[in-house]
């Protein structure tokens, strides 16, 4: 990373580097299968199930956080794992921003008010069937969460710069569908943070910070 750039994490130079976004936003190369060249066909794209995160970035002055969560235990899919708020796109959803923020709304009780929409990351085609459609937000301090129960055990803020930190992506792999994938893995206060949600945060460095 660039020591010249690399000082700048504040809300202001997050909305700055994605109006500068390199690259059309809908590109189906990125996912699971683009840290694991060559296990790409293990993944279905004809069954894809449609999704869409948040990804808040909150205006914290020079030093802007992002909020994560914590998914309950009782939940069905990827309990107990840290994810941005999101979940599937509903029918009745006109966007994948409606649906993002209709489901950070419904997980963490983040006002609308509080909320700027200011771009969307490519699709991320994840492993486990989802072709989830990131989206860029900065959000306004003084909100107040209200969690959810029953999707969330907890919300917490991570600094944009320890996520924008490449040193903090350490690789680990498991074995699925017989076959060793790789992934990455952010640890933080207590938190481990990996999978779907660190390669969308390895995504967004790659694209935004790199």
């Amino acid at each position: 990373m660039d020591n010249a750039v690399a000082t700048h994490f504040s809300a202001l130079d997050f909305r700055r580097r994605v109006e500068q976004e390199r690259e059309p936003v809908l590109d189906e190369d990125y996912g699971d299968h683009r840290f694991n060249p060559g296990l790409g066909h293990l993944i279905r794209r004809d069954n894809l199930r449609d999704a869409a995160v948040l990804i808040p970035v909150v205006d914290h002055g020079d030093e802007a956080s992002v909020i994560l969560t914590k998914r309950t235990e009782k939940l069905r899919n990827h309990s107990g794992q840290v994810a941005f708020p999101g979940g599937r796109i509903d029918p009745t959803d006109p966007t994948p921003e409606f649906a993002a923020l209709r489901e950070t709304v419904e997980e963490i009780g983040l006002g609308e008010d509080y909320i700027e929409i200011v771009g969307r990351m490519p699709d991320y085609v994840a492993g486990s069937g989802y072709r989830i459609a990131p989206v860029l937000a900065v959000v306004r301090p003084g909100f107040h969460l209200t969690i959810n129960p029953h999707e969330v055990d907890t919300a917490f803020e991570v600094p944009l710069r320890f996520l924008m930190d490449p040193a903090n992506h350490h690789q680990g792999s498991r074995v699925w569908d017989d076959k060793e994938w790789v992934y990455y893995d952010m640890p933080y206060g207590g938190q481990r943070i990996w999978g779907v949600t660190a390669g969308i945060i390895r995504t967004l460095y790659e694209r935004l910070y790199a």
